[in-house]
């Protein structure tokens, strides 16, 4: 094997015992979603961009193979917590028999200078496993930290804060699972699992009623139709082909949401969307909808500032 195929190689060949690891597992976010496989794919792939060929050729050049370190995992500033097994992950991955304990684990509340937790093990493979733990750590914290601040908001609502498909491509998994940290909800992972039908299949179909009567002949029992309408005009149209489940209220104002929800009355699930932000979304959550969805806490989430603290011993 060529010396440029190592690290990859190596990573690689640990995947199986990362999977299966309690302490990985034991981090995630009780009552949140997501899959071993997709950790170790994602920490994989990001763990092989930063090592390369060759490997960190700083740490090995500088620290011996035997070397000890600790590391602690630290929040610097406050917010809602989201990746720590993939932390875990990355760095078992580097090094099986690497010590972790944890000080908090996926969807807890944590304020600035919190232990989130600590690493003690081969000094070079925390060293090389830093910036991927961290980038994962502090982005899909930063996620989980919007999310629970549109929460918030509307905790005086019966809405529930859901997400989009406007994501990262590759990291749909994670910052859905980060969303789900946060206190919201996930709304389709892919164009596999509903029936979302847009203005543009309308247009192409020819009506709301023709759309509606060609997916309701194919769609499986439990397979949810939703259809998007940015009228009061097209809502009416809807109830009278029938054949959706939820209606998707689009880029509506609050006046217009309103009255949206009155003429549904309990008829089909109600989501509001379009352009919805922090400070807006109290007050259409109050026009009584059951969801309102935003793309902004997956694709515009400032990260959590997060650190690594190490010292050899």
């Amino acid at each position: 094997m060529r010396r440029s195929q190592q690290p990859s190689a190596r990573i690689a060949a640990r995947a199986a015992d990362t999977s299966a690891d309690p302490v990985v597992g034991s981090l995630l976010c009780r009552g949140a979603f997501l899959s071993p496989l997709e950790i170790d794919e994602a920490v994989t792939r990001a763990l092989a961009e930063d090592l390369g060929r060759a490997g960190d050729v700083t740490s090995i050049a500088t620290i011996s193979a035997d070397a000890r370190g600790r590391g602690v995992v630290v929040a610097r500033q406050a917010g809602v917590i989201a990746g720590l097994p993939l932390v875990a992950a990355a760095f078992r991955r580097l090094a099986s028999d690497i010590e972790i304990t944890a000080h908090a684990r996926d969807g807890a509340a944590v304020a600035a200078k919190d232990a989130l937790m600590t690493i003690a093990g081969n000094a070079r493979a925390i060293l090389a496993g830093e910036r991927v733990a961290l980038n994962f750590l502090s982005h899909l914290s930063g996620i989980a930290t919007a999310t629970a601040a549109f929460v918030e908001r509307i905790a005086h609502t019966k809405a529930r804060v859901t997400c989009t498909r406007k994501t990262t491509p590759g990291l749909r998994a994670l910052q859905k699972y980060a969303v789900r940290c946060g206190g919201g909800f996930n709304h389709r992972f892919g164009l596999d699992d509903a029936m979302l039908i847009k203005d543009n299949h309308i247009a192409v179909a020819g009506s709301i009623r023709a759309v509606l009567e060609r997916a309701r002949a194919v769609a499986g029992h439990l397979v949810k139709i939703e259809i998007e309408v940015d009228s009061l005009d097209q809502l009416r149209e809807v109830f009278d082909a029938g054949g959706a489940d939820v209606v998707l209220l689009d880029n509506m104002d609050v006046p217009t949401l309103r009255r949206a929800v009155d003429l549904t009355a309990g008829r089909l699930v109600t989501e509001a969307s379009g352009g919805i932000a922090l400070d807006s979304v109290s007050a259409i959550a109050e026009t009584g909808v059951d969801y309102v969805s935003s793309g902004s806490i997956t694709h515009s989430a400032p990260n959590l500032d997060v650190a690594l603290d190490i010292a050899l011993r």
